[in-house]
């Protein structure tokens, strides 16, 4: 049995759709970040990062972390949504799952905690992971203007891999990101139509996650804080 350690943000979102779409059986196991359920000993054993997704496989004793090794895990274990088994079809799947996983995601991240989340002053920081994040996605959107999906014609997981971030874009970016990433907003929108991802949708509405970036919340999510002078 797969159990998917999940909260819904970004990446536990790819993991949830993956699975839906393959109607793999799963159990999910809610992690509460605003809480702190990520740095309690039973979750660390399964990821020392403190860090959602997290998932374990009884097939094979298998444990996985990152969501992107989670995705390149069951996409080879169930042989669904990989592109052509070729040489030049799968360096492009890499190379793409590679860009989200060190670009798209870091920099979207860093661009939401310094616009909406960290103290003053942060006017360099917020110009330069708004300029990097805004860079990465354009990318994005130059290679679906260019195409269906992120590989060609095929829906694959490396759209899944863009879904999970592109859900969260007008926050990161502004509420004018769609005008400029017309093509994300194609994607975005015609995954969300997918039975499977009304499906990981629906998931967060059965759990009770908190909600309050409240000051509990904010020495959870960023101890580094304690280290600036009172």
């Amino acid at each position: 049995m797969i159990k998917l350690y999940y909260h819904p943000s970004p990446n536990p979102a790819k993991i949830a759709l993956f699975l839906e779409e393959t109607q793999l059986p799963y159990e999910l196991v809610p992690v509460d970040t605003r809480k702190g359920d990520q740095h309690l000993p039973a979750f660390l054993a399964i990821n020392p990062n403190a860090k959602t997704p997290a998932l374990t496989d009884s097939e094979g004793d298998a444990v996985v972390f990152d969501s992107t090794a989670i995705l390149l895990y069951l996409a080879e274990k169930t042989g669904q949504f990989l592109p052509p088994n070729t040489p030049a079809a799968r360096a492009q799947m890499l190379s793409w799952m590679m860009f989200v996983a060190t670009g798209i995601g870091p920099y979207s991240g860093q661009c939401v905690h310094f616009k909406h989340f960290a103290p003053e002053p942060k006017a360099y920081a917020v110009n330069r992971y708004d300029f990097e994040a805004w860079r990465h996605w354009q990318l994005i959107d130059d290679q679906l203007a260019k195409h269906a999906y992120m590989l060609g014609s095929e829906y694959t997981v490396v759209d899944m891999a863009v879904w999970g971030w592109a859900r969260a874009v007008p926050f990161i970016l502004g509420p004018d990101a769609w005008a400029k990433l017309p093509n994300v907003k194609r994607l975005l929108d015609e995954i969300n139509a997918r039975p499977a991802a009304q499906r990981t949708e629906a998931i967060k509405a059965k759990y009770s996650f908190k909600t309050d970036m409240d000051e509990a919340a904010l020495k959870i999510l960023f101890p580094q804080n304690a280290r600036l002078p009172g």
